[in-house]
């Protein structure tokens, strides 16, 4: 049976059976991996603590008939625990975690951008950086744009015709011109306009010093943008609260 390692972030854990789990994984080579975790739900174990969501782990796995199976771990970043402190910071770093398992659908296909993205996005909000909700849509943008939708927030996407327009029509792509705005599309204010841009370029301190109007419409368009291209919306996204401006507490 072919052993490997890979670095990978914890996205899932589920029980099996009396004393097993069945762990799934974002490996930086290997994209999303479901494997088996024998025996670590057992008070003797000495890798089930590091097998919690949100860790960052160097692991070792080998091929089983249907499952890979971990047979060791050594813990890079154990993520869940500074996390769980904080409300939003737990909550947007589960959307995260949710988004990434759903932008890799396919197991065993590498993925090394999403898998960068999401350790950097996670190790961002476990310090502190900036506030959680802002690293969630960046990352939410971000990881979009990595799964090939990039949205347009300036130049038309249809046409290319050059911006700043007004209309934001999701199943276009973002941003339109009057020409090529569909009916219903959205007319989003240019202080939200501005943040997304923000948010998908990394201009932290724009985006930091948006109000929280700007940041509620557009973590809106956010969500209706990914809902689009997933098909359905996350679970987790819903309970991130987005009813004030500032970081952690």
């Amino acid at each position: 049976m072919p052993v490997y390692r890979d670095e990978a972030v914890v996205l899932r854990a589920q029980k099996l059976g009396e004393s097993d789990r069945i762990v799934t994984l974002l490996t930086r080579s290997h994209g999303r991996v479901r494997a088996v975790a024998r025996g670590v739900r057992k008070t003797s174990s000495r890798i089930g603590g590091r097998l919690e969501p949100f860790a960052h782990v160097d692991v070792q796995l080998y091929s089983g008939k249907s499952l890979e199976n971990i047979t060791q771990v050594e813990s890079i970043l154990a993520m869940g625990g500074q996390l769980s402190s904080d409300y939003v910071a737990w909550t947007a770093g589960t959307a995260m975690l949710e988004t990434a398992e759903r932008l890799t659908p396919h197991e065993g296909e590498p993925a090394v951008p999403q898998f960068a993205l999401l350790v950097s996005g996670l190790r961002s909000m476990t310090a502190r950086e900036h506030d959680p909700r802002l690293i969630l849509d960046s990352y939410l943008l971000r990881s979009l744009a990595v799964a090939g939708w990039s949205p347009s927030f300036h130049d038309c996407a249809q046409c290319g015709r050059s911006g700043p327009h007004r209309a934001f029509a999701i199943a276009a792509g973002g941003i339109v011109c009057n020409g090529c705005r569909p009916p219903g599309s959205a007319a989003p204010t240019p202080e939200a306009v501005a943040l997304l841009g923000a948010l998908l370029s990394g201009e932290w301190d724009r985006a930091e010093s948006s109000e929280l109007r700007a940041r509620s419409e557009a973590s809106g368009l956010i969500a209706a943008f990914l809902q689009w291209h997933l098909d359905r919306g996350l679970k987790s996204l819903p309970l991130v609260d987005r009813k004030t401006v500032g970081g952690v507490a």
